[in-house]
């Protein structure tokens, strides 16, 4: 059988539409798969998030001169995205986007979802698209029926996943295909490096010199002094702006005190909406926005509330949370009707909104890999191919204390890396399957002797770190010719002003976090219990509630029920009542809980 791949010629080399590093992966491709003296199996390109990796994609057959490619993704959005590349019935998909082929025959796709495709489909393609879930299993009956040799190609992308088990046993599958992964963050969560020689990479400076990315900046706030209390009775303790930093670097509970301690979680708040605010200044846009990245669900609650008691409208994505409820959440972020958006663990791979503009670090980032990840969230551009558009920046905000400068120090590092820094890494083999990827989410736990609880702080600082440090100069520069800022600003002495909070915003936005605390306890509970939220046991009456529903109903009841309230008055209480209810919070539940599964 012979293919399109193999009969066809793309037109590459003098196609404008094709980007730069399209272009150079594309040779550095073909330079592979000519060379008969190049015996490796498994090859990598890297290219940014922006740099057209989906196009590149497919391109990449037509080096090999390819019979049939099997596209893998690692889930089903990216799977869909790639699949619509290749269909020629989308007039956007990118050979005729990109004027790559001048009209048929194409090569055939099909994509496996389900039981949508058989085998006689799979016989009369030349490329198939999937995600990964779709290969897995001992019985699946795909890597049951099909011939070892069925695919001569095998394209991974996010390819820094391809060195999980389930990967390494479709690879196995099929021994005699080539295999090349694909990925902008090349290196996993737990800083090992995806399979296979990198055969070319993108560097970001690049990137942002092209205009394919946004040019960042991080902004780290600089308390002078800062004062903490552990929860074991010892006195309160204060520190300077170095002891700080020490204690970021070495105390895992000092850092996650500083991004849950309302003091300085307030500050991450504050800082990231003076940027916003003045990046909508800046370039008349309206649409652009915050992304902000929680430990867990009840610190999803706590990030929510601080914005929305400054005015701003937030809303929440959360793995856990169900479908419908994020695509809401989802719906409102693509018509504009957000300002911020907090996750936990859920806008990854494959999301793409260009409007998000300022980063909020309020999670714990061990390495580089969820780091640069979380940050890609803000690095599209919104004016494609041009650099110094002032709607092509993006801003990372942290606190002193997260140790989040180590990663921006690496990061920077990884900005302008070149074939060279990737020589130096080497796969490392025998991995944990089960070893968790992305960035990491904190379990809530008890508040034991030894966290810390931040008290307060004095003048905090805003220190500007440019990805690229020759921006510096040139941003204040520009920024005082336009009268933005004074001709004697220094971004070192620059000193947070907090964004002011009104009591009515603050009611406000303690009554909506309120639903969401309650939620947050009532899975809680059932999960210390080993009880399903999804089951009906608890269900007594015969409603078809969840065990989750009766919970969380019970809990509000008896919530209401200590201010005197019912559940339809929810909107009526009052700022007094709700302190109250903030204080009595935890033997509240507890009351609940004893209401539901007995006992005292």
């Amino acid at each position: 059988m012979t293919s399109p791949f193999q009969t066809r010629q793309p037109n590459i080399g003098s196609n404008r539409n094709i980007r730069t590093p399209q272009r150079e992966a594309y040779q550095a491709l073909v330079d592979y798969a000519s060379n008969p003296e190049d015996t490796e199996r498994e090859v990598g390109i890297v290219l940014p998030v922006g740099c057209g990796k989906s196009g590149t994609i497919t391109l990449a057959p037509f080096a090999f001169r390819s019979t049939r490619t099997l596209v893998v993704a690692p889930g089903v959005a990216i799977a869909a995205q790639l699949a619509a590349d290749f269909n020629p019935s989308n007039a956007s998909m990118f050979y005729q986007k990109c004027q790559v082929l001048a009209g048929g025959p194409y090569p055939e796709p099909v994509e496996i979802r389900g039981t949508t495709a058989n085998r006689g489909d799979l016989d009369d393609a030349q490329v198939v698209i999937t995600n990964i879930q779709q290969l897995q299993g001992d019985q699946n009956r795909w890597l049951q029926t099909l011939p070892n040799n069925y695919f001569d190609l095998i394209l991974f992308d996010e390819g820094h996943h391809s060195v999980a088990e389930s990967w390494a046993a479709l690879k196995a599958r099929f021994p005699d295909a080539k295999i090349v992964n694909f990925s902008a963050t090349p290196m996993r969560a737990d800083g090992q490096i995806m399979a296979g020689r990198v055969l070319y990479s993108y560097p970001i400076f690049r990137a942002i010199q092209e205009g394919y990315v946004k040019r960042l900046k991080a902004v780290q706030l600089n308390p002078r002094t800062l004062r903490y209390v552990r929860r074991d009775g010892t006195a309160e303790i204060e520190v300077s702006l170095a002891e700080v930093r020490r204690l970021g670097e070495e105390d895992a509970d000092f850092r996650r005190s500083i991004v849950t301690s309302t003091e300085t979680l307030n500050t991450i708040v504050d800082a990231s909406i003076r940027e916003l605010d003045r990046l909508r200044t800046e370039s008349g846009e309206s649409r652009l926005k915050i992304i902000a990245s929680a430990l867990n669900f009840e610190h999803c609650r706590q990030i929510v509330q601080a914005y929305a008691s400054r005015g701003r409208r937030a809303g929440y994505v959360h793995s856990r949370e169900d479908g419908a409820a994020n695509q809401r959440v989802m719906q409102q972020l693509e018509s504009h009707q957000l300002d911020v958006i907090v996750q936990v663990r859920k806008l990854g791979e494959g999301f793409d909104h260009p409007y998000l503009a300022v980063a909020a670090v309020f999670s714990i980032f061990a390495n580089l890999s969820p780091f640069v990840q979380f940050v890609g969230r803000i690095m599209r551009v919104i004016v494609q191919n041009a650099p110094g558009n002032v709607l092509n920046q993006g801003v990372v905000v942290f606190h002193a204390g997260a140790n989040i400068a180590r990663q921006w120090g690496d990061f920077q590092q990884y900005s302008e890396a070149d074939q060279a820094y990737f020589d130096q890494l080497l796969p490392l083999e025998g991995l944990d399957p089960g070893e968790p990827e992305g960035e990491r989410e904190v379990t809530p736990v008890d508040r034991s002797a030894d966290e810390v609880e931040v008290r307060a702080q004095t003048e905090v600082q805003l220190e500007e770190i440019h990805l690229l440090e020759e921006d510096s100069a040139a941003a204040i520069r520009l920024l005082q010719e336009r009268g933005l800022i004074s001709g004697d600003f220094d971004p070192a002495r620059e000193v947070l002003q907090p964004v002011p909070v009104t009591r009515v915003a603050q009611r406000q936005a303690m009554r909506g976090g309120l639903d969401m605390r309650i939620r947050t306890e009532a899975a809680r509970i059932l999960s210390r219990r080993g009880v399903s939220a999804e089951g009906h046991g608890l269900d007594l009456q015969r409603l078809g509630r969840t065990n989750l529903i009766v919970l969380k109903s019970a809990i509000d009841r008896v919530v209401n029920a200590s201010v005197g309230q019912t559940g339809r008055q929810r909107h009526e209480f009052t700022r007094p009542q709700l302190d109250q209810i903030e204080a009595s919070f935890t033997r509240l539940v507890a009351q609940a809980e004893r209401e539901v599964f007995g006992g005292d």
